[in-house]
């Protein structure tokens, strides 16, 4: 089924216009959800898990065939990622740790500490070439009992990397309020965070940094790349040119590598989380808070699937 296909896309950029394709609507693949994350796409398995987070679930959308429970209880599990070896890593907010599935199907606690205390409550989680885990730790889901449980915080929010071959967890960046979603560019020389910081201050930090990186995996840089109006940006998503796509209140905003505004992919709800996928990896899967959604573009995603 489709959802209202009138005004769905908005062009910034005569480039924005070559990214639709006339005939893709924006489609409603299932709906009934409390609060969508960590979209993930598992393309040697043809299907798509993200979580219903309130729920304590991981689920499984295929095509033709719905939505199943994946992982229940999911340990209040958030960002998804897959590494090299297609191993699943999730973000808990009630273990505070990141935790791998195996191929087997065991599950392996990789981190839950930093500097000898406990992390907050990981949120999301990309996997860089060079196999070092990169995740963001804010105090969201230790705030309160509805995204994990009310916890006491030992440390300030952050963003970490994290090798899992030799278990060294390294403080990437410490000057966070609320770091959020994060995403490489195509070569890996920057690294996109969203920043959603205090939202019910009088000035909340509600922006996208970006930060070079080198190869080693030194962070530099930081600056803000772009203010996403309205709301702000969580979950992020990279093109195989690199693009980015960022959820916001509206929808998904579609932003140029220089920080200009692209366009817009108009969604019915605010969009909490994205990833590209299907065969191609042409196809942008969208949570829509309660609903998931998704739209063929002609884009590919980077990465692999």
């Amino acid at each position: 089924m489709s959802a209202t296909d009138t005004d769905t896309f908005e062009i910034y950029d005569p480039a924005f216009a070559h990214y639709v394709l006339g005939n893709a609507p924006l489609e409603l693949l299932a709906d009934g959800f409390r609060w969508i994350e960590g979209l993930v796409w598992m393309g040697d398995a043809g299907c798509l898990l993200f979580q219903d987070l309130p729920r304590n679930r991981t689920l499984r959308w295929i095509e033709n065939a719905g939505v199943s429970v994946y992982r229940a209880p999911s340990a209040f599990a958030n960002g998804q990622a897959r590494d090299q070896e297609g191993r699943l890593i999730a973000c808990s907010h009630l273990d505070r740790c990141l935790y791998r599935t195996e191929l087997d199907g065991k599950v392996t606690r990789l981190v839950s500490h930093h500097a000898g205390k406990r992390l907050n409550a990981p949120n999301d989680v990309t996997v860089r070439g060079d196999g070092t885990i990169w995740f963001t730790d804010p105090l969201y889901g230790i705030q309160n009992d509805y995204e994990g449980e009310r916890q006491s915080s030992e440390q300030p929010p952050a963003l970490y990397r994290f090798d899992p071959l030799s278990g060294e967890i390294v403080l990437a960046c410490g000057d966070f309020d609320g770091p959020n979603g994060l995403v490489f560019s195509p070569d890996e020389t920057r690294l996109y965070v969203s920043e959603t910081g205090d939202q019910t201050g009088d000035h909340p930090k509600q922006y996208i940094r970006v930060f070079d990186v080198d190869s080693g995996g030194k962070l530099g840089g930081g600056d803000v790349f772009h203010k996403i109006a309205p709301g702000y940006a969580d979950g992020l998503a990279m093109d195989s040119d690199g693009n980015l796509w960022s959820s916001a209140g509206d929808g998904v905003h579609c932003i140029a590598p220089d920080g200009r505004l692209l366009g817009k992919i108009h969604v019915p709800d605010r969009v909490s989380n994205l990833t590209f996928g299907d065969v191609a990896r042409n196809r942008l899967f969208i949570g829509g808070s309660h609903a998931l959604y998704a739209v063929f573009l002609n884009r590919r995603g980077a990465g692999w699937p």
